[in-house]
């Protein structure tokens, strides 16, 4: 079935929308749905605040990172030929907290600003690279998810080292930001941050779709077809590291929406990874807009931040796929 016919496309692009208008009144001044997109296009007083400066730059946000964190889940699992495969199990997201938690601690984050995306990137990039270096070409899964433990469990030791030897208890509470993840108290200055460098991820993934194809038949054979094989891994390592670490610069750690994406869409494109690319970015828009949606309903004093959500979600979600797939873990290769 092609994209033309299938309603996966704008079903999810349908869920978008609705997700997006309950994300502009659900919080906690009530607005209406009409108020809301009033306020949108005219001054409405205080309303135009909320909606404008508060709500809108935090649903474009959970739009643009788990739009992001989608293509990434997808392009990797497609890379690897490993459900398995995601840049939270790479330990990518601890990475780029550390990389930006550097920055926190040597106070460059108060004169460059553009020193904190950076940083996370570079620590994001340095994690993905790694792991699929150790894992090689002949890996397990079993391999794989060690190495990313090990890499995230490094990238977090650095990071507890750096809470630690903090003189500054405002730096202590960045760097605990940085850890949890949250869409509060984000603005426009934090979307326009972030989208150069998700769009550059973003066209990086899409246009190794072809590659991905091919690639599912097998390394020689894909060689045999004309694709560079070396260069179709540079970039997806590095749109997945860039988006990754643009994502974790302006809203800190958030895991597993690119683990979980690209199985929630693989049911109704099949198996070819280059069929699951969009699908699963727009699903991972809406998942994380959801969950963002839901830690506002949570009752509580504080504001429940989405990196646990989504990583109380997340993680039984992970063990389920290993459960399923635990006759591979010993020999089928990465």
């Amino acid at each position: 079935m092609s994209f033309a016919r299938s309603p996966l496309i704008p079903g999810l692009i349908a869920l978008i929308g609705i997700l997006s208008l309950a994300s502009l009144v659900i919080g906690p001044a009530p607005i209406g749905v009409t108020e809301a997109l009033k306020a949108l296009a005219s001054d409405r007083g205080a309303a135009s605040i909320v909606v404008r400066e508060i709500r809108l730059p935090r649903t474009l946000l959970a739009l643009m990172i788990g739009g992001v964190f989608g293509l990434s889940g997808a392009g990797l699992q497609g890379l690897l030929r490993n459900p398995l495969a995601d840049t939270a199990v790479f330990g990518a997201p601890q990475a780029a907290a550390f990389g930006a938690v550097l920055v926190i601690y040597s106070g460059l984050v108060g004169t460059l600003s553009w020193a904190l995306p950076f940083a996370a990137i570079a620590g994001a990039l340095l994690s993905v690279a790694l792991v699929v270096a150790v894992a090689g070409r002949s890996a397990t899964i079993v391999g794989l998810v060690l190495a990313g433990l090990a890499v995230g469990s490094l990238a977090g030791a650095g990071t507890s080292l750096a809470i630690s030897l903090s003189p500054n208890p405002f730096a202590v509470t960045e760097i605990v930001f940085w850890l949890l993840g949250s869409f509060e108290d984000r603005s426009m200055m934090h979307v326009l941050l972030a989208l150069p460098f998700i769009l550059l991820a973003s066209l990086l993934i899409l246009s190794a779709a072809p590659g991905l194809r091919a690639l599912a038949l097998g390394e020689d054979t894909a060689r045999s077809l004309g694709i560079h094989v070396s260069r179709l891994r540079a970039l997806i390592v590095a749109g997945a590291a860039i988006g990754t670490g643009a994502s974790v610069a302006v809203v800190g750690s958030i895991g597993f929406v690119g683990l979980v994406a690209p199985h929630l869409v693989r049911p109704f494109v099949g198996y070819d990874p280059a069929r699951t690319l969009m699908p699963a970015g727009l699903a991972g828009a809406a998942l994380l807009l959801a969950a963002d949606i839901a830690v506002r309903l949570i009752p509580s004093q504080a504001e429940v931040k989405v990196g646990v959500l989504t990583a109380l979600l997340g993680v039984p979600f992970f063990l389920w796929v290993i459960a399923r797939r635990k006759a591979e873990l010993v020999e089928t290769p990465a």
